[in-house]
Formats: C-alpha cells, structure tokens, sequence
C-alpha cells in the first residue's frame, strides 16, 4: 500500500515492466530482485527503467500500488437495485480480506520482505488506501442516504472501517492456530463480517 512516486502514466509499456518486476518478486524476494533482472524480463534497455525508476524499491512500490487497488476495487462489487450500501460495503470488504490473503505478491511480500508495508501501517497513507478510502466513503455516502448505514462523518467513518479490515488483512493469519488454516480463516471472516455489520448498523 504505497505511493506512486514515477510514471504513473504509460499503460502497456509501464504494465510491462511491472508484470517484469512482479515474476522477479516472486522468484526470489524483493531483495534478491535488481534492476538488470527486470530488464531482461520486460525486453528493456537498464537505462530505460532508470529514467522512470531509480532502484527497485520505487519499482515494487509502484507495483504493490497497482495490484492492491485493482484487489480493493475488484472486491467492492456494483450496487444492484434493492441491495442496501451496508450488504455492498460489508461483503466487498470481506471479499477484498480474502482475495488479500489469496494474493501470491501480498503473501511473498509478508514471508519474505514486510518491512516494505510498515510505513503504510505506522507512518503514511499509499495510495491504494486512499483509492479505498475514496471508495468506501462514496459507498458510505450512499448507505446514510438509503437508510442502511449509521449516519457520521463518511471521510471519518470509511478510515475507522480501514483500520478494521487493514488489521484482518495483515495479521490474520498470526490470530489462526487451529489444525484446519482455511476453516479458521472462514471462521474469522465471518467474525470480521459481524463486527462491520454493527459498526454499520443505524
């Protein structure tokens, strides 16, 4: 969950060189990826991705940025006529923890290199969390206007219900000792459920 700090415009060719340094990441860790290795991934001269990215940790932070935001804002579905904004919100929120823990980037970056989320966690917001946030509250907003939503501040409100789902994202599976990790996790899940349910509930 991070900034993007180059080139955020660029389409094809930056997906390119993204997709490149999401193969390294995964092979070997963030540590062991460099920058002549995304090179010869992405069919790209070395020069070419220092003119756009001066080492590999902008890289990475640029593509953590578009993964997460494409998880975020895939899981929070459309609103269907009749559907309140609270069942929307709630079981998009629950969906986007899920397909967080199913991510193979967002695990490797846990197994092998956390420390690059701490600054999202303990110092600044990225921009895949403000891209949620944007998110949530315009959700929000529709959920005071239908009635299915507790009427507060909506900027306020959607960063407290971050700071829920963040914690369910990251920490999950340190709270799940049981023998079966899948039921366990469906089991906090639908505890992460109940808890937005009444943080939500009028």
């Amino acid at each position: 969950m991070t900034p993007i700090r180059h080139n955020a415009s660029g389409g094809s060719d930056n997906d390119a060189v993204l997709d490149a340094v999401r193969d390294c990441v995964l092979a070997v860790g963030v540590r062991r990826t460099t920058l002549t290795d995304v090179a010869r991934r992405a069919g790209v001269s070395r020069m070419t991705l220092y003119r756009r990215w001066p080492d590999v940790r902008s890289l990475v932070g640029d593509l953590m940025t578009r993964e997460w935001i494409a998880v975020a804002t895939g899981a929070l579905p459309a609103r269907a006529p009749g559907v309140p904004a609270r069942e929307v919100i709630t079981e998009g929120l629950v969906t986007a923890v899920r397909a967080f823990d199913a991510h193979p980037l967002f695990r490797k970056i846990l197994d092998v290199d956390p420390e690059l989320l701490l600054p999202y966690v303990l110092d600044r917001r990225g921009a895949s969390q403000e891209a949620l946030l944007e998110l949530l509250a315009g959700a929000l907003r529709d959920g005071h206007a239908d009635g299915s939503v507790r009427a507060a501040h909506p900027e306020r409100q959607a960063r407290s219900v971050l700071l829920i789902v963040q914690s369910f994202t990251l920490s999950l599976r340190t709270m799940t000792e049981e023998d079966d990790p899948e039921l366990a996790h469906e089991a906090f899940l639908g505890e992460l459920r109940a808890i937005l349910e009444r943080t939500l509930t009028p």
